[in-house]
Parts: C-alpha cells; sequence; structure tokens
C-alpha cells in the first residue's frame, strides 16, 4: 500500500483529540504524584516522631495517610492505564489509516475502556481530597478547643 501525503495529514488531524486528552492525563499524574510525595514526607516524619516517643498521639494521622495514600495508588493506576489505553488509539488511529484495517471498533472500546479509568481515577482522587479535608477539619476543631480551654 502506498501511502499519501493527505492520508497521514488525515490520520494526525484524527489522533489529536487524544493527544490532548493525553496531556491532560499527564497533568492529573504530575498531581497525584506531587501528593502521594507530600503524604509519603509527612508519614516519614511522623513514623520518626513514633518511634522517638512511643506514646505520641500521631497514630490516628498515620493511619488516615496510609489511607490517603492506597487511594492516591489507585487513582494513579487508573489514570496510567487511561494513559496507555489513549496512547493505544492513537496507534491503532494511524494503523487504521496507513493499513485500511477495520479497527473502529477497537477503537471504540479503547477509548470507552480509558475514559472508564479516567472516572476511576478521578473518583478515588475525590475521596482523597473528601479524607483529607474531614482530617484537617478534625484537627482544626481540636486546634481550636485547645486554644478555648487555654482562654476559658
Amino acid at each position: 500500500m502506498i501511502l499519501e501525503l493527505s492520508d497521514i495529514g488525515g490520520a494526525i488531524q484524527l489522533a489529536i483529540a487524544p493527544v490532548f486528552l493525553l496531556a491532560g492525563v499527564g497533568t492529573l499524574l504530575i498531581a497525584l504524584t506531587n501528593r502521594l510525595g507530600r503524604l509519603i514526607d509527612r508519614t516519614r516524619v511522623l513514623e520518626d516522631r513514633l518511634r522517638a516517643s512511643p506514646g505520641n498521639d500521631c497514630v490516628a494521622e498515620l493511619l488516615s495517610l496510609h489511607n490517603r495514600s492506597y487511594l492516591i495508588n489507585v487513582s494513579i493506576t487508573a489514570s496510567t492505564a487511561c494513559g496507555l489505553l489513549v496512547c493505544v488509539v492513537i496507534a491503532m488511529l494511524f494503523l487504521g489509516e496507513s493499513t485500511d484495517l477495520p479497527l473502529d471498533r477497537y477503537i471504540a472500546l479503547c477509548f470507552i475502556g480509558g475514559m472508564l479509568a479516567l472516572i476511576v481515577g478521578f473518583v478515588y482522587f475525590m475521596r482523597e481530597i473528601f479524607i483529607c479535608c474531614t482530617h484537617m477539619r478534625a484537627q482544626q476543631m481540636k486546634v481550636l478547643a485547645a486554644c478555648e480551654a487555654v482562654a476559658g
């Protein structure tokens, strides 16, 4: 089969939207890995405090951090799967355009799979943020209660 310039141009036009999606998924992965890094750093600090003072009351925060890191890991895994499926979609678009293979159904399945993986990634990310906000609110209430006890 002889490829013409117009065929390649058409394939590139088809692949532009998934490439933008891929850029968005990459940005999401950067945010998720940054959050995971901060969680790991905070966990190390709290574990050091717990080793130095076993009676320390940071166990609840450590459990929260471990739960949050699990959610972030699931979100990273799902988002990475989305990125991989989008890459497969782009490759199949070029392959289908250049070889006239009927890949329409496979492209649709991979795209739907990628969207489902992205939805899972966002849901777990949202759950992690909810847990973070709930824990922060509880910490704020403890601080406010302590300040009122000192003032009163």
